[in-house]
C-alpha cells in the first residue's frame, strides 16, 4: 500500500515527499553523479522509504527526468505568457531570452545534472524530454520568425541557427558561471539577450 496523505507531509519542516526526494536526488547526483547514486542513498537522504519513492516516481530514471522537467515547465509557462503579450516582437524576444538565461542560472545544478546524464534515460523518457524541449525551442523560434517576416529582424540567418546560437550559450553556463562572481543572473541574461538582438539587427 502506498503512502497516505498524512505521510506525504512529515519531517523536513512538513515538505511534501516528492519535493524531498527531488531535493535529495539533485544534491546526490550533483555531488557524486547519477550512475554512482543508488536509490537507497536517495531515500535515506530524503528520510523516506523505498515504497514512498516508487509511489511518487517509478524509478531513478523518473527522478532524473523530473529534475529537468520541472525547470522546463516553468520556462515554458513564462515563454508562453511573453509570446502571447501585445508588446512589439523585439521586446517579447528580448524578455524571453533574458528569462531563459535567468531561470537556467537559478536552476544550474538541475540543468547541469540533466545534460550530463540524459543519455542514461530509457528510450521513452528520452523521447519525451526531447519533445518537451522541442516545443520550447519552436515557440522561441516562432518569435524570431515573426520578427523576420515583419522586417524587424534580419532574415539573413535561418531562425533555427539563431535558436541554436542562443541556446548553445546557455548550455555552457554551468562551465563558467559562479554565484559569487561579478555578474548576477539578470545581468548575464541581459548581456546574452543583447547579443542575440544585435545578431538579428537588419
Amino acid at each position: 500500500m502506498g503512502p497516505t496523505r498524512r505521510d506525504a507531509r512529515t519531517a523536513s519542516g512538513g515538505r511534501p515527499v516528492p519535493r524531498r526526494l527531488l531535493a535529495a536526488a539533485t544534491r546526490l547526483f550533483a555531488d557524486q553523479g547519477y550512475d554512482r547514486t543508488s536509490v537507497q542513498e536517495i531515500v535515506e537522504a530524503a528520510g523516506v522509504t523505498k515504497g514512498a519513492l516508487y509511489h511518487y516516481f517509478g524509478s531513478k530514471d523518473d527522478l532524473l527526468h523530473e529534475i529537468y522537467a520541472r525547470v522546463l515547465r516553468v520556462q515554458q509557462e513564462r515563454l508562453d505568457a511573453v509570446a502571447a503579450s501585445s508588446a512589439p516582437v523585439a521586446e517579447r524576444l528580448r524578455a524571453a531570452a533574458v528569462d531563459v538565461a535567468v531561470t537556467t542560472i537559478e536552476n544550474l545544478d538541475d540543468t547541469k545534472i540533466f545534460f550530463q546524464s540524459m543519455h542514461r534515460l530509457g528510450p521513452e523518457k528520452y523521447r519525451q524530454v526531447r519533445a518537451e524541449r522541442r516545443r520550447y525551442h519552436e515557440r522561441f523560434r516562432a518569435l524570431i520568425e515573426e520578427g523576420q517576416r515583419e522586417g524587424v529582424f534580419s532574415g539573413a540567418t535561418p531562425a533555427d541557427l539563431v535558436v541554436d546560437y542562443h541556446f548553445g550559450s546557455l548550455h555552457h553556463l554551468s562551465s563558467w558561471y559562479r554565484p559569487d562572481g561579478a555578474l548576477t543572473p539578470r545581468e548575464v541574461g541581459e548581456h546574452l539577450a543583447d547579443l542575440l538582438l544585435r545578431a538579428l539587427r537588419p
